[in-house]
């Protein structure tokens, strides 16, 4: 078992998985900026190490800084948790070559699901559905590009092989703008990713957003633990996630789950992983992998009992998985709201001291957060200052226990999206489920 573990990373993810390594016995390092002395986990840390200014660039990104804290503290291995340089195989490199363990998959692993057309071609070599599309990179023969888009049929996107978080894409309708918008998207990717390769799909125009969990160890062995739908986006940030996803058959979720396992097992994948698919019209479609822990990955835990976290720490300290697909069942239903830190209608950031801080309570909730009363929110970083989430027997028991847990929630002193969420629970194409992920950006007019 590792002895220590140094958390690269802050807020209520830091916290989730100092829990895990407190209920393990491990030791843990919270290494934080000047802003985040007040932390929660950093005044729970059986040590702390300040590594650098507020900004990120200067500290949570700042790799040297996070080496040198592992180093000054005989730490074993380095969580990176979501975020930052969690899908950075440079620093995953980096950790490993010093001598620790990296709590994710491999460095090589990291670098072939981060570009996006490597990880298509092994995803349909493992038999994993795709977009049709381009099947590589587009090229300067722009002759042979119309001809393309013509062929997979007009609309079509344009995305960067390096991009993420909604970056890098451009929908095209015509052959009239399809040539410009490729040297404005390979412009674009280069500024942002340091790679301009960019490639072509087909544009689902109304899908929903369904991604399946899975979990590896270093031995070849792999599972899925079931989907999540996260559909309820604005401008491609997930708002609210569930599982299981509304409408999906327990034989859909087989095969698909089946094909992601064995997709993990034909690329030597280690660790927590995420596949992410668009559906539309009853068919799934990967659209890139995830690899780390992923926001969202309480649903999961509260409808299969597999601390998700806990199995990634051990994966990553050489240990077999402790579950076999059959093991795997799916209990009820669970929702999470993320709660951020700005206004409910402007989204404007809202960063300041929370004077007041109640916590909802009762059957089926669970509050991942790392907040508390007399805590100031700093301007510097993601706005998001907690996980609400609901599980209830069926999916009408969640949403119902959400609403409670969402009326019972108390944050004064700054602004928050709970206003949001609570129209969200009340809007009668979320509950009655399937939205697609347009849906929420078209109801607030945006």
């Amino acid at each position: 078992m590792i002895e220590k573990i140094l958390i690269a990373n802050r807020g209520e993810i830091a916290l989730r998985i100092q829990r895990a390594c407190r209920e393990l016995g491990i030791k843990t390092v919270a290494v934080h900026s000047d802003a985040d002395r007040d932390l929660k986990h950093v005044l729970l840390a059986d040590e702390s190490v300040c590594i650098g200014p507020a900004p990120s660039r200067d500290s949570y990104l700042h790799i040297p800084s996070i080496i040198s804290a592992a180093e000054v503290t005989d730490t074993v291995a380095i969580h990176p948790g979501y975020g930052f340089l969690s899908e950075n195989a440079d620093f995953a490199e980096r950790v490993e070559r010093s001598g620790f363990v990296f709590i994710g998959p491999k460095p090589e692993t990291i670098r072939l699901m981060g570009d996006k057309v490597s990880a298509i071609k092994a995803m349909k070599q493992a038999g994993v559905p795709c977009v049709p599309g381009s099947d590589g990179p587009i090229d300067s023969n722009n002759k042979r590009t119309l001809e393309l888009a013509r062929e997979i049929g007009y609309p079509v996107i344009i995305k960067a092989a390096g991009g993420g978080g909604g970056r890098g894409m451009r929908v095209v309708h015509s052959d009239a703008t399809l040539l410009n918008a490729i040297s404005l998207t390979k412009a674009e990717a280069g500024a942002a990713f340091g790679n301009d390769m960019v490639y072509m799909e087909k544009y689902l125009e109304n899908p929903r957003h369904v991604e399946f969990q899975v979990l590896a160890d270093q031995y070849g062995n792999a599972i899925h633990l079931g989907e999540r739908d996260c559909s309820m986006q604005r401008r491609h940030q997930k708002v609210v996630e569930e599982a299981p996803a509304p409408g999906i058959t327990p034989e859909q979720r087989a095969f698909i789950g089946e094909r992601c396992a064995k997709a993990c097992e034909q690329i030597g994948y280690r660790g927590l992983g995420t596949f992410e698919f668009l559906y539309q019209d009853g068919e799934f479609y990967f659209i890139e992998m995830n690899t780390r822990v992923q926001v969202e990955h309480p649903v999961t835990e509260m409808i299969t009992g597999v601390d998700l976290v806990k199995e990634q720490i051990l994966v990553a300290s050489g240990e077999r998985l402790r579950w076999h697909q059959a093991d795997i069942s799916w209990q009820g239903h669970a929702i999470e709201c993320r709660l951020n830190a700005e206004h409910p209608e402007t989204f404007r950031p809202s960063p300041g001291r929370i004077e007041e801080f109640h916590a909802p309570g009762g059957p089926g909730i669970r509050i991942d957060t790392h907040i508390y009363a007399g805590y100031v929110v700093p301007p510097y970083y993601d706005s998001m200052i907690g996980k609400l989430v609901a599980h209830g027997e069926d999916r009408g028991a969640a949403l119902a226990r959400m609403c409670n847990a969402l009326r019972e929630t108390v944050i004064e002193g700054i602004d928050t999206n709970i206003p949001l969420h609570r129209h969200i629970m009340k809007d009668s194409a979320f509950q009655q489920g399937g939205a697609n992920i347009h849906y929420l950006e078209k109801k607030l007019g945006m």
